[in-house]
């Protein structure tokens, strides 16, 4: 066995955003985006390493709104449509730049990055969640579940029957749709406190990803920090986010997505160009957007100017990085061995949109991080938590702290008095939605699918995305007016059982929009 382990966390989520009532909605774009700048590339990586003889293994996490948008016939034909609008713009930028120009090479980068999409989306079907399910069937991969709406558990403590139902819908879910039940879960905004290990084990999960803190903080305090898992008083394992891995990545002054080569995220094609060749990307209300097509790096130009973006140099940049990252986790298992009785673990968890998206060399950074650690497997062997509870199965048993990630690492983004008017409206849902659920939740014909409807209604009023959205003025408007929604579509729902008059049309509707869960499971209701 090598000394020690590195441990890569891709946390996979989106707001459920879908609107069918609209033919184009800016919002599905986060999706859009999401699938070609890291899904498909980080697909595209995992076919390079493994033509290769590359061995990597890695851990993606998939909250089930994510899953169910990608798999969502209406949003997938709305995806290739998305990349159709990219492919019409490219044909006028290749008119407009010649290839000896300013721009031209890299704009037919771009045209052979862009088919290289097409060719991937059509290789799988554009069933992207299938093609993960298989890379995890061969070994490669293991993925995770998340909170059923990405709920921040610590905010549904004195409710602790939703916090159930968030994961027994996770798990159910997941299950449906990979055709295996998952052993890990990301806990949404690394959100914990004593008492959701026992709705996680309750359901299967085995173990879990924290913040740093949380395992620092335990008590009694572990014998190695972050270095290895702690086992709950309930046997949930819990890993510690490591520091000094996250610094490398995340850091904004020093992290590696600020290399002046890698591409410059705020500058695009849809913002810089005349109107009529990026009609497609522009609102109905004249807001821009961006395309993906991005000419220039973060820096290096004249005074003032950036300096025009080159794939090639970017690319062979995140090789550096890469063997950065890897001996640096190289040092630190050779440090930490000398004093533990254990094999010490590396814990890295990321966004996974960061990869592609904000960092667009990140799928490539990933892939070059197994090329650099294939030699010195010696010493660290990259791992998935699960393949590493299997060799190293005993551990301290502690209680974590009370945490979350983010600003502040204690719930201040969910606490903040800008979204914090939420937190009465919540509680008052639970309850009432326990109520109907043990009412009318076992009921045939229009009452039971009141009842149902109510849990998708209530589980998207939950989503932690809605408070965090308004705290960092992401989509605030927006991110308001869904909480709102859902909870005013509850209200009716509650309304209709209790006068009797059932308007049918408007709930099918409802149904056909609101459609997480097809098959709800209420037995978290009535369970003891």
């Amino acid at each position: 066995m090598p000394a020690g382990y590195v441990a890569l966390v891709l946390h996979g989520h989106l707001p459920f955003v879908r609107h069918p009532e609209h033919k184009d909605f800016l919002e599905e774009r986060w999706l859009f985006e999401a699938i070609a700048e890291c899904y498909l590339p980080m697909l595209q990586a995992f076919e390079r390493l493994e033509d290769d003889n590359v061995p990597f293994e890695l851990t993606f996490s998939l909250s089930p709104p994510l899953v169910a948008m990608l798999r969502d016939p209406l949003l997938r034909a709305r995806f290739a449509l998305h990349l159709e609008k990219i492919d019409r713009v490219l044909a006028k930028e290749l008119d407009r730049h010649g290839p000896h120009t300013d721009l031209g090479g890299v704009i037919r980068w771009y045209a052979a990055y862009q088919a290289g999409l097409w060719k991937t989306w059509d290789a799988i079907g554009g069933d992207v969640v299938g093609a993960l399910a298989a890379w995890e069937a061969r070994g490669r991969i293991e993925l995770w579940t998340c909170g059923a709406t990405h709920a921040f558990f610590p905010s549904l403590l004195h409710h602790p029957r939703m916090i159930r139902a968030q994961v027994e819908l996770a798990v159910k879910s997941h299950t449906a749709a990979t055709g295996r039940a998952p052993r890990g879960m990301w806990l949404p905004e690394c959100g914990y406190a004593p008492g959701v290990d026992e709705a996680l084990t309750r359901h299967g999960i085995a173990y879990t990803a924290l913040e740093s803190h949380a395992i620092a903080h335990a008590s009694p305090r572990p014998r190695y920090g972050t270095a290895a898992p702690i086992l709950t008083p309930e046997g949930l394992a819990c890993f510690g986010r490591d520091p000094s891995a996250s610094h490398q990545v995340w850091a904004a002054e020093v992290g590696y997505p600020g290399h002046p080569l890698y591409r410059e995220f705020y500058r695009d094609v849809g913002f810089d160009n005349p109107y009529e060749d990026v009609s497609e990307f522009v609102a109905a209300d004249g807001t821009r957007q961006n395309t993906g097509l991005k000419y220039y790096r973060i820096t290096g130009g004249q005074p003032g100017r950036k300096g025009v973006y080159n794939p090639h140099a970017a690319f062979e940049q995140s090789k550096v990085h890469a063997l950065d990252f890897a001996y640096a986790r190289k040092s630190q298992i050779e440090r930490l061995s000398r004093h533990m009785e254990t094999a010490p673990i590396i814990l890295a968890p990321y966004d996974a949109e960061l990869f592609g998206h904000w960092w667009f060399e990140g799928p490539r950074w990933i892939e070059n991080v197994f090329r650099a650690l294939e030699p010195m497997q010696h010493s660290v062997e990259p791992t998935t938590l699960g393949r590493y509870l299997t060799r190293h199965p005993n551990h301290d048993i502690a209680e974590p702290e009370v945490s979350s990630w983010g600003a502040g690492g204690y719930a201040s983004v969910w606490l903040d008095p800008g979204s914090s008017w939420m937190l009465r409206h919540v509680d008052h849902a639970c309850s009432e939605l326990l109520d109907i659920v043990r009412h009318h939740g076992r009921d045939e014909g229009l009452k039971g699918r009141i009842a149902r409807q109510s849990v998708r209604e209530v589980m998207l009023m939950l989503s932690s995305d809605w408070a965090f959205l308004i705290k960092t003025g992401g989509a605030p408007h927006y991110a308001r007016a869904r909480f709102e929604a859902h909870l005013a579509r509850f209200r009716r729902l509650g309304m209709m059982l209790l006068s009797g008059q059932i308007d049918e049309p408007w709930l099918t509707d409802l149904e056909s929009r609101d459609n997480l869960f097809e098959e709800v499971s209420l037995d978290w209701a009535f369970g003891p």
